[in-house]
């Protein structure tokens, strides 16, 4: 009897280790996908030097390798579910690292851009598939620990990049910003192969051509749509044609997703209130919080008058107060609960994101870092409670189209976010009285953004999630009879 509890528990403690590895491989993977996403923004004027042509014309590997992980990203799910996690999740970090070699070799605009679809098409198996893994390996009990890894990536990501494209830039040339991959990439792939356990997956489920047809569609629509809001004067034509396309798009997508024997994604996860909340209201939440790398260094470069590495050493507070919030998250979920911890933490986002509107040049450093110290503890904490709630009470048979449709529409939201700061800053601009006062309105639409999920937070139930959060619920009383 003793020998057998000692097994169960050796098997118990191998597992917990097991989840840690892989939230902590996928968090690598994420991270530089993240950072190759962002840092090659500040790397457009070298580029477009050497390729003898303009920086607008060199943002097509940004927009290419944004439509690829948009039209890509909705297959990983079969592909995983195919060919296993463990294969598929290794070739896509063999591709993209490929691809980085690549885009760092290329002196030619056309090569370049072919390259960083490449890198599209690895990105967009790697990051969704990387989260499916650590889904599955994790109990409920650790689910919580694990996705927190995950979550940390994707808010530093695009805040540490611009900086530390500054620093290739400035003691080396932009190749270098994607050839640093590759020994990251190796390491990773080795990792990879020596971790992840084969799952022995070979799902014979058809695939869904016409529905693959119906989504990347969809999201290519979207992509440029958002491509074209993003500029200083987008065309009214151009517009309302891809939004027209969207919006027809998407209505098919759904009509055929509900009608399939087997479709891409599988709609049924809805009928989950957990998940429900967390992917549509906290789609909202969402677009503001991935609007904020966006926003901030525009405040501090355009409206502060700072440099891209003065700019990155005050944005790295919000980088702290990621960190300093992953071992307060579970202890405060368990005490709490998702539905308290969602709606006074998203107070405190809104009011956070709010407040970001009225920094100024003058504004004392202390407070700027102190402000946004605060912002990061509040925004990691909202997105890792969101992500966590969302996989709760998923069945195993839906987690592969649940984390498939969650990591797609996340993709979308993400630009989606940036899309509407943009917007916002350009018609601030139109009655603009200082330079200050756009970033006043950005900010200002982003905290009412977030705001608009509150109500639907609150509606949750209070035990929502509370075998993942480990939350225990007073009893109600029950009045006595009268007798």
């Amino acid at each position: 009897m003793s020998t057998t509890a000692s097994t169960l528990q050796k098997d118990a403690s191998t597992l917990r280790g097991y989840a840690l590895a892989v939230a902590l491989l996928s968090a690598a993977a994420q991270f530089m996908e993240n950072l190759d996403a962002t840092i090659i923004a500040t790397g457009l004027p070298s580029m477009a030097r050497d390729f003898h042509t303009t920086a607008v014309a060199v943002n097509v590997g940004i927009t290419s390798y944004l439509l690829t992980l948009a039209i890509f990203i909705p297959v990983s799910g079969w592909m995983a579910s195919r060919f296993g996690e463990r294969r598929v999740f290794a070739a896509a970090i063999l591709i993209f690292t490929a691809a980085s070699a690549l885009c760092g070799v290329s002196r030619t605009l056309p090569l370049f851009t072919a390259a960083r679809v490449l890198q599209g098409i690895g990105g967009s198996m790697m990051v969704p598939v990387g989260r499916l893994m650590v889904v599955r390996a994790a109990s409920k009990a650790q689910l919580m620990k694990a996705i927190a890894y995950t979550i940390w990536p994707s808010l530093v990501g695009p805040i540490v990049g611009p900086p530390v494209g500054g620093l290739v830039l400035r003691y080396a040339s932009w190749p270098w910003m994607f050839l640093l991959n590759l020994p990251i990439g190796a390491v990773l792939f080795v990792l990879a192969l020596r971790i992840v356990r084969s799952d022995g997956r070979g799902s014979q489920t058809p695939f869904d051509l016409f529905g693959f047809l119906l989504v990347g569609g969809a999201s290519f629509c979207l992509i440029v749509l958002l491509e074209v809001l993003q500029g200083s004067h987008p065309a009214a034509p151009t517009v309302v044609l891809f939004s027209a396309a969207t919006l027809l798009l998407t209505a098919a997508t759904l009509r055929h997703l509900r009608r399939s024997a087997a479709p891409l994604f599988r709609l049924e996860v809805f009928r989950i209130q957990t998940y429900r909340t967390a992917l549509l209201p906290g789609l909202l939440v969402r677009m503001a919080v991935f609007s904020v790398p966006f926003l901030l260094p525009l405040l501090f470069q355009v409206g502060f008058g700072l440099d891209p590495l003065q700019s990155g050493s005050l944005t790295m507070a919000v980088f702290v107060g990621n960190l300093a919030m992953k071992p307060l998250t579970s202890p405060l979920l368990r005490r709490f609960g998702f539905r308290q911890v969602l709606v006074w933490n998203g107070v405190a986002t809104v009011l956070l994101l709010a407040s970001c509107g009225w920094l100024y040049a003058g504004t004392p450093r202390t407070l700027v870092l102190l402000l946004l110290f605060l912002g990061g503890l509040a925004r990691s904490m909202e997105l890792t409670s969101l992500t966590t709630m969302g996989f709760s009470d998923l069945p195993e048979d839906l987690k592969g189209s649940g984390t498939t449709l969650a990591t797609t529409l996340q993709q979308m939201t993400t630009s989606l976010g940036v899309a509407l700061a943009a917007l916002a800053l350009h018609v601030a601009a139109r009655g603009r009285t200082t330079i200050a006062s756009d970033f006043r309105v950005a900010f200002s639409a982003m905290a009412a953004l977030c705001a608009c999920a509150l109500p639907f937070f609150a509606r949750l139930h209070p035990d929502a999630g509370s075998a993942v959060s480990g939350t225990k619920l007073r009893p109600t009383r029950v009045p006595a009879e009268t007798v």
